[in-house]
């Protein structure tokens, strides 16, 4: 009797194919749905989460939207837990802290890109209006990157006496405040 050997699911070896594209190809390769599918696969190591991340994106508007989602909204998704949230919110800090590290100790003005794509992964998916201060030194430098306010959907105050009296405390020589625009049909509108 000639038994034909069932065909494996597709979804066999799924992952193992994103990862060795990943390494092979690079991430330029990876739609943005199978870059956060890898992400989420580290926290839930045993559920095929290519659903899930494809919600994720549509939910939130893209990689970018789902990687800054509040924990909360996040939360409100089915299959997202604790381990999820918290590996996605550490690609952000990672993401974060990276963009600051190049701007420590270097010239901030010499070089303007970095500043910008820095002062884009700090607010460009933040769901309210902040105003940020970054205090540079007589070099140009960060010193520091504080939130000094952070306001409503469509209004963030500012207060003159307080940005001064920061800048004094730090010994700035020069500031830079980023405040993002929420009630701009585009997320990353900066002043």
């Amino acid at each position: 009797m000639n038994q034909e050997t069932p065909e494996k699911p597709d979804y066999l070896g799924h992952r193992q194919r994103l990862r060795r594209k990943l390494l092979d190809k690079g991430p330029d390769s990876l739609a943005d749905y199978e870059l956060l599918e890898l992400l989420l696969a580290l926290a839930l190591p045993r559920i095929d989460v290519k659903p899930l991340a494809k919600t994720l994106i549509k939910t939130f508007g893209g990689f970018a939207g789902a990687i800054a989602a509040e924990p909360t909204a996040l939360a409100s998704i089915k299959g997202m837990g604790d381990g999820a949230i918290a590996g996605l919110k550490t690609v952000r800090a990672a993401a974060l802290l990276m963009t600051k590290q190049e701007l420590i100790d270097r010239p901030v003005i010499g070089n303007w890109q970095k500043l910008l794509d820095y002062c884009r992964i700090s607010l460009a998916e933040e769901k309210t209006e902040q105003f940020h201060l970054l205090f540079l030194d007589h070099k140009n430098a960060l010193i520091a990157h504080e939130r000094q306010q952070t306001g409503t959907i469509d209004h963030a105050p500012v207060y003159p006496r307080e940005v001064v009296k920061r800048a004094l405390e730090l010994s700035a020589s020069a500031i830079i405040m980023l405040h993002n625009h929420r009630a701009c049909p585009a997320s990353s509108a900066y002043s």
